[in-house]
């Protein structure tokens, strides 16, 4: 008999959170599970439970998701995807409430921190929650007209609530990066497109030592996107650093880069956690930085030319 069961990707939060709706625009053959905790959707994907997971990384606004690059390097897990999801936050209450009777505001400290503007025009107590979604049931839930939550249209339909005011992010183009992970590791072939390489390393403990392991980077050319380091086991004397460029492994530059940052860290500390294809996002938001480059020029030049005696 022929199983009908769809196969599941995992994410933290409750239904209706963002990351729900990253599953149901990426992936939407998969199941999406929720999960209380980063940690528990990480090892729900190590342990078989599900064969994905949809884990935001960093948001364009406020920045890059705590406890994440601790969690990924120990989980035996490989990115194979990103996915670039907007962020609409709305202002969520019971049904009948008014935005001038709300009092206090609870959410994610992602997305409090994304709607800075909008706490600044009103005084309401702010409240950390779990995650969006957890916010807006738990609103439901006490059915308190002068409590309000930050979370999706989607959390608002799930839970029944009303939309107090829609699209309340300082930055109406806020963007959540999601990495997918899984239990295999998929290495697409050299040449198959745009991709990006992610890796993790540390260190030897010498002078200029990470000056030197990204030296074969900027020599080689190749494009760094993203690097951070991490205090390893609670210390000042051991840093682990995340990074992500753009290549494949077998490309002869980005080879030689990495040959080059073996030699200057760590034995074995050099693990690429995944090699997978950069997302078209990625392309259409350097066309946009092209051109606004290119808009600041014409004005900068129009500028000096009005300057200039007639």
């Amino acid at each position: 008999m022929v199983s009908t069961e769809r196969p599941k990707i995992v994410f933290q939060g409750e239904l209706g959170a963002n990351s729900h709706i990253a599953c149901q625009e990426a992936y939407r053959s998969y199941e999406p599970m929720p999960r209380s905790t980063f940690e528990d959707a990480i090892n729900a994907v190590a342990n078989g439970e599900a064969e994905l997971g949809m884990i935001p990384i960093e948001n364009s606004v406020a920045g890059r998701v705590a406890d994440i690059h601790h969690l990924m390097p120990s989980a035996g897990l490989y990115i194979i995807a990103e996915w670039f999801s907007p962020i609409s936050n709305q202002l969520l209450a019971p049904k009948g409430a008014q935005l001038s009777g709300i009092k206090s505001v609870e959410s994610h400290v992602m997305a409090l921190d994304q709607c800075r503007k909008f706490f600044r025009k009103h005084e309401v107590k702010r409240i950390v929650a779990v995650d969006t979604a957890a916010a807006a049931r738990d609103v439901r839930d006490r059915g308190d007209p002068t409590c309000a939550a930050i979370a999706s249209k989607l959390a608002a339909e799930l839970y029944g609530l009303d939309v107090l005011a829609e699209n309340i992010s300082d930055d109406p183009s806020a963007t959540t990066r999601f990495v997918v992970l899984s239990r295999q590791y998929q290495r697409p072939p050299r040449g198959s497109g745009p991709m990006l390489t992610t890796f993790v390393f540390e260190v030897k403990n010498i002078p200029a030592a990470l000056y030197k392991a990204l030296g074969g980077f900027a020599t080689n050319g190749v494009n760094m996107t993203k690097l951070e380091s991490y205090m390893l086991d609670g210390t000042f004397s051991a840093t682990q650093f995340y990074c992500d460029v753009e290549g494949h492994p077998h490309d002869p530059g980005l080879k030689l880069a990495l040959e080059e940052l073996k030699f200057f860290s760590q034995p074995d500390s050099v693990n690429i956690l995944g090699v997978y294809p950069a997302h078209e996002y990625r392309q259409k938001m350097k066309q946009q930085a092209i051109l606004s480059r290119a808009l600041r020029h014409v004005s900068a030049e129009g500028a000096l030319g009005e300057d200039q005696p007639r």
